[in-house]
Formats: structure tokens, sequence, C-alpha cells
């Protein structure tokens, strides 16, 4: 069997590199490096960092999120226990153990946090956001000891938080940031508003697979 096999997947490599295997290594190899990209649509090519975030907004926008800027990092807690309490839902929520959102000043509200893994009866969860693609209002979410992907999921109510500076125009892009990072994490999220379906009655049910609310605080000045 293992002769057949070696027999079978020779006359492929040599079918494909024209009887040089070695050439053909090397382009596979080059590809795999440089990831050429294919044609990217017009809508996202090419925006100024302004233009990006707007679209990135109208799109998140017309999946159902809610987008609220603030100036600087530190106006981060006071948004979110804005958001709660304008939608009467519980100050208790747990963040994500990243130090980008332990560092907030979340004793200047009346907030009760804890940082961790998301629990079966946390209602709110805070998490931040590698990258967002503003072609389709997507936020991109990567996996790690600071970024467990059971909180995107599990509590109802999903708070993220992003850099403006963080918002590219496409998928190709948000890749190509990842892959810079020279640590490909074992999950990527791809996260488009609130979980729905369609699927009962064909009427719209929000919180269907996961949260119900997808809330996204956008800090501009990328800190």
């Amino acid at each position: 069997m293992s002769d057949a096999r070696d027999e079978i997947l020779g006359r492929i490599r040599a079918a494909v590199s024209d009887g040089r295997p070695d050439a053909a290594r090397a382009d596979a190899a080059s590809r795999l490096e440089t990831h050429p990209r294919n044609l990217v649509p017009a809508r996202a090519r090419d925006l100024g960092a302004e233009a990006r975030e707007n679209l990135f907004v109208t799109m998140a926008e017309e999946a159902d999120a809610t987008v609220a800027r603030v100036a600087v990092g530190g106006d981060v807690p006071r948004e979110i226990a804005r958001y709660l309490a304008e939608r009467n839902l519980p100050a208790r929520l747990v963040a994500a153990p990243d130090p980008k959102l332990e560092n907030l000043p979340w004793q200047e509200t009346a907030l009760e946090l804890r940082h961790g893994i998301a629990a079966d009866d946390d209602a709110v969860g805070v998490t931040a956001s590698f990258a967002a693609i503003a072609e389709t209002g997507t936020l991109m979410l990567v996996s790690g000891p600071a970024s467990p992907t059971r909180n995107n999921f599990l509590p109802e109510t999903h708070v993220v938080v992003l850099r403006a500076a963080d918002v590219v125009g496409t998928y190709e892009e948000a890749w190509e940031r990842l892959r810079a990072a020279r640590a490909m994490p074992r999950i990527v999220n791809f996260i488009t508003g609130p979980s729905r379906t369609g699927d009962i009655a064909q009427k719209l049910e929000l919180g269907a697979h996961g949260p119900r609310r997808l809330h996204i605080v956008l800090v501009e000045d990328g800190a």
C-alpha cells in the first residue's frame, strides 16, 4: 500500500512541477510566505483612517451592533456603565484577563467587575478585539491566555473594546496583521453583529447561538 501511495504522489508531484520537484517546493514556499492577494472589492480598498472608521461603524450598525466612540481608553469603563444602565442591564460583568482591559480605570464606576473566564451565570462580558474589518463591520478576535474564546459567546451581552488604529479596510489586511504578529492563535473568530437566526418561522431571532447584544466601544486615540 505504501509503495502504491508513494508512486501516485510521485506522479502528481512530477506533473505539477513539470519534472522539477525542487522548483515546485520553492514555488509553494514562496506563495505561502508572500500570501498574494486576489481581487479586493473597491468599497474598502485604499481608504484613509477616517473613512475606514466610518465605514466600519456603518456596516457594524447595519448588522444590529451598537457602536460608541470614546476619545481615550480611560473613557471605556464610563461608556460601558452608561450603556448597561441605559438598557437596564446588570452592572456585574466579566472581563477577559487582558492587560489592555485590566489597566482601565474601572474603579471610577460602580460596575462590579471580575477578570477571568466567563461562567454560565455571567450576563455581561467584555473583551478586546485584535482587529476589525471595515468592509463588513466585522470584529476579528483571537484566542489565547488573555482572550478566552468562551468569553466571546457565553454572556448574553458582549461588549468589545476596539482601538481605532486596529480598524483595517479588508480581510486580507487583517490576516496580514495577524501573520506579522508571529503568533498564530489556535482560534480566530470573526464576529459581525449579535448572534441571530431566521430558521424559526422565518422570523429573525437575536441571541440564537451566542450573545443577544453586541456593543462596540471604539477608542479614537488608539491607546
